[in-house]
């Protein structure tokens, strides 16, 4: 289980200076909505987007993460 301030703390660190936002969305503390706006994401596809962040989360998501729903955006 983690708290979503846990999460937004990796992200913020992955994508320094970048707008991220997590919640809970269960309750849980497995199941997260995650909002990060990037410039790194500029020419990706959506895909590609997703997987910079699930990147970024790799180390939690095979053990204390269950699910994630995730929005990227380019400033």
């Amino acid at each position: 289980m983690m708290r979503p301030e846990e999460v937004q703390r990796i992200l913020e660190n992955a994508f320094p200076g970048d707008w991220v936002s997590v919640e809970d969305m269960t309750g849980t503390g497995d199941h997260f909505e995650i909002v990060v706006t990037s410039s790194v994401f500029r020419g990706k596809s959506l895909l590609e987007q997703h997987r910079v962040v699930q990147a970024a989360l790799a180390g939690e998501m095979d053990s204390r993460i269950h699910a994630v729903k995730i929005k990227t955006r380019v400033p």
